[in-house]
């Protein structure tokens, strides 16, 4: 069967209230051949989505309405390899120990490219093997700074890594982590520079293109192909997200492929970041 996702706008719902509904999903789930898989909720924004592999999207609803009337504003199918790539799970999490029931994840994303910069001409001037031993270092440097900002790779796109945050303010602590470590790598004895760019926006899984993810992927990768060299781009969302303006600076309008309104974009500080990470 397809899997799919749902969401609903449940404002002034509290976690113990969509807790119980999910179980009463799941009370009923048989009657109607499916089966719900787990759900998220964003208390502060007031939506929850829930994942589940059910016939068709009408039966869906039909288990809404039947155990609780909480139908859904949107539903769409989706994979649940991206699923598990953005939002790290496709079951109900564990409790922690000493709990009860687990801390419900609310299912906001922040989303981070990079991108080598000429990376094609690197590889036509210096050839395929060293080609990719410099793409192999740029690996390296991503996942390592990926892993001690609890980032999770999504993808590898050939000269960059997309990853998934679950907390906006680590995207952008690893985004400028990420470029420190290519200035010290720049700055020691390698005979071949890298140089990169990020970008970085953030959002929900379900969005309006009908996509797991679809604007917010967008936009970080056109935030990312817009950088120059060494730079980190980031969104509006991310700007009002993080907290610290004075991270970010030069925020400007720009018209993004794909977009039909200029974005409001603003550039990362990130040779300080050393002052905002202690």
């Amino acid at each position: 069967m397809p899997i799919f996702m749902d969401r609903h706008y449940l404002e002034g719902t509290s976690p113990a209230e969509v807790a119980q509904a999910h179980r009463m999903d799941i009370d009923i789930q048989d009657r109607y051949g499916v089966k719900f898989l787990t759900y998220w909720f964003d208390e502060r924004r007031g939506t929850a989505f829930c994942l589940v592999d059910a016939p068709d999207m009408e039966t869906v609803q039909c288990v809404h309405r039947e155990a609780h009337g909480f139908v859904a504003n949107e539903i769409v199918e989706v994979a649940l390899s991206a699923v598990e790539a953005f939002l790290g799970r496709i079951n109900d999490p564990d409790p922690a120990p000493g709990q009860s029931s687990p801390q419900m994840d609310p299912g906001h994303r922040a989303i981070l490219f990079t991108d080598i910069v000429g990376s094609t001409e690197m590889t036509a001037r210096l050839g395929d093997r060293m080609g990719t031993e410099l793409v192999r270092a740029h690996d390296a440097i991503v996942r390592r700074c990926l892993g001690k900002n609890s980032g999770r790779e999504v993808k590898h796109t050939g000269d960059g890594i997309m990853a998934a945050f679950a907390v906006t303010t680590a995207a952008v602590e690893c985004a400028m982590a990420i470029q420190q470590e290519f200035q010290h790598y720049n700055g020691g004895n390698n005979a071949q520079p890298i140089h990169i760019r990020i970008g970085l926006d953030c959002g929900e899984p379900v969005e309006d293109s009908n996509d797991l993810f679809g604007s917010t992927v967008q936009l970080a990768a056109r935030l990312c192909a817009a950088a120059a060299s060494d730079q980190i781009l980031v969104s509006e969302n991310i700007f009002r997200e993080y907290g610290a303006t004075d991270v970010f600076a030069h925020a400007t309008r720009r018209r993004l492929k794909g977009f039909s309104k200029p974005m409001l974009v603003f550039r990362c500080d990130w040779s300080n970041a050393g002052r905002h990470l202690s």
